[in-house]
């Protein structure tokens, strides 16, 4: 199962369903107004997702109408165009048009370092140490606090550049979400936007290169594990775009990653409080070349086939 999250005008955030065809249904209630609720409501009631959304389903009597402006009728008036899909949500947000929301406001974000054997490399050719291979092939992984809510942006969100680096880059990730026990409820995609001139200065800056306004984007769907195959074999894009023009592409197969992800959840877990529904990213391996640093106005777009593509404006802060 396809969730995600859209703003629609004069009624704020809606829930949908994904269909195999990429139309959008809706099935937000009072009970359950997100995909965290709905999470939580499942856990709670201990029933399946899918069992959940059905109740749902069946206690919306009169779907809400989708209006789009741009849509004109005969007369030149906007009509109402139940058929709503995931590319008409994928826009730019403005106050009149529905728009994609992240996919799920995860209560925390948590990300994971040096888990692609490239990324070990090249992170080591930057800074002239042996810190990130040494960490690569250790029993114990790098991860680290990444945002909060008002930090993370969803589809065509503006991701943000520091006033205070001339180095930041998109680092593209797949991501899962958290339940109860470390349970992994499903997979996102992830921008884990870093400065990484600032973290090349002393790794002791991590938190400063990695946490500030517009450092994650997610979305744009919330997919459960049913929906995924196999979480190692996925091949994912990143596009970079200026001015129109592809500046940069680069992709990489999550086969590369050197952790299970059940491993890297019991070490962040360990004495540590994680609330349900936390977010976890799992690495990048695919590293821009330094000669390319994100630019204010560049699009930074992310993909996995199914996944759907993560898209987001670039703004200096």
């Amino acid at each position: 199962m396809k969730l995600i999250q859209f703003h629609l005008p004069n009624s704020g955030k809606r829930v949908g369903i994904v269909t195999r065809e990429n139309e959008v249904i809706d099935v937000t209630s009072d009970e359950s107004p997100g995909v965290l609720e709905i999470l939580e409501l499942a856990n709670k009631e201990r029933v399946s997702l899918g069992v959940l959304l059905a109740d749902i389903q069946e206690q919306i009597s009169t779907p809400t109408p989708i209006r789009f402006p741009t849509n004109p009728g005969p007369d030149g008036e906007s009509v109402d165009d139940n058929s709503l899909t995931l590319d008409k949500l994928d826009v730019i947000p403005t106050a009149d048009l529905p728009y994609l929301l992240s996919p799920i406001d995860s209560p925390e974000v948590w990300g994971c370092g040096v888990t692609y054997k490239r990324s070990a490399d090249m992170r080591d050719d930057d800074s002239e140490q042996d810190i990130y291979s040494r960490v690569y092939h250790a029993d114990r992984p790098e991860i680290f606090f990444k945002a909060t809510p008002p930090r993370c942006v969803g589809p065509n969100g503006f991701i943000g550049i520091r006033s205070d680096s001339t180095l930041t880059a998109a680092e593209p990730e797949l991501a899962y979400i958290l339940g109860m026990d470390g349970e992994i409820l499903g997979y996102t995609l992830c921008n884990d936007v870093s400065a990484w001139d600032i973290e090349r200065d002393n790794p002791l800056y991590l938190p400063q290169s990695k946490v500030y306004a517009g450092c994650c984007a997610l979305g744009p769907m919330f997919l459960t594990t049913s929906e995924v195959d196999d979480p190692y074999n996925l091949q994912m894009t990143c596009t970079i775009l200026r001015d129109d023009k592809e500046l940069y592409v680069g992709e990489v197969n999550t086969s590369q990653i050197n952790w299970k992800f059940e491993i890297l959840t019991e070490f962040l877990m360990r004495d540590n409080p994680v609330p349900f529904g936390t977010v976890v990213t799992t690495g990048t391996g695919i590293i821009v070349p330094n000669d390319l640093p994100l630019a204010h106005g560049d699009i930074v777009k992310i993909e996995i086939e199914g996944f759907g593509t993560l898209s987001n404006p670039v703004k200096q802060l």
